[in-house]
């Protein structure tokens, strides 16, 4: 049982396109695209939101977890807004004040962890955030190339590893996926290249090619078992070697 997400546009082929790109990443999420107004005589969406599309979505969304509606501009929020109110302001059914793709592809690898509704709302509203300063990397390397980790509990408590992208693609949208919603569902501060491992969309920022070096610390009780996941992940090169 996962949140699942609805996304609210002006623009029916906006959310469709959204839903199926987040889908990819979070195939056990529910995720509905409430986009565009009514169909018309022609049987085509026009360009604004429809209260009752939102109100349908939202109710088809609900697998028990709760539900994040995600919404695009000014009026669709509002929309979104009566649409709660209209369903009685369902405690388990929130709104998120997000960007709406950066956002709605952070909660929805988030929600496929299996984590609550306020954290899947918390990474929705934190997915968007440039990364300051150059990014850390490499080129060449046909192999991983890995420092053992310190020893769980020794200094400060911090795990770490240096690991080489091997991988042809890099750290492009499903291996971020991967990373994020496994290390999401564990108990751990995670850092790779001094974004937050968790985060779908500062790991996408990265840009981090086939050669790049990936330093990765952790601390908390699944520390070493994070960097280990990372660590195998990369070593197999995410499955696409």
């Amino acid at each position: 049982m996962r949140v699942g997400l609805v996304i609210v546009s002006h623009s029916a082929q906006l959310a469709d396109g959204l839903v199926e790109l987040a889908a990819q990443m979070a195939p056990d999420v529910t995720l509905l695209a409430a986009g565009g107004m009514d169909a018309g005589p022609d049987g085509v969406s026009g360009i604004g939101t429809s209260l009752e599309k939102v109100m349908d979505a939202v109710s088809g969304a609900d697998a028990g977890a709760g539900v994040l509606v995600l919404a695009d501009l000014g009026s669709a929020v509002m929309t979104a807004e009566a649409a709660l109110e209209f369903l009685g302001g369902p405690e388990n059914v929130v709104l998120a004040h997000a960007a709406l793709v950066e956002g709605a592809v952070a909660a929805a690898v988030t929600a496929q962890s299996g984590a609550d509704l306020e954290l899947v709302k918390k990474a929705a509203e934190t997915a968007f955030t440039p990364v300051d300063g150059p990014v850390q990397g490499g080129t060449g390397g046909g192999t991983a190339v890995v420092d053992p980790p310190a020893p769980s509990g020794a200094g400060n408590g911090a795990v770490s590893a240096e690991l080489q992208l091997i991988n042809p693609m890099g750290l492009h949208a499903r291996p971020a996926a991967t990373l994020a919603g496994a290390l999401g569902a564990m108990d751990v501060d995670i850092e790779i290249n001094g974004v937050d491992g968790q985060s779908v969309m500062m790991l996408m920022t990265l840009g981090a090619g086939e050669g790049t070096t990936l330093s990765v610390t952790a601390s908390g009780s699944d520390a070493a078992r994070a960097v280990d996941l990372v660590r195998t992940e990369v070593e197999n090169g995410f499955g696409e070697l």
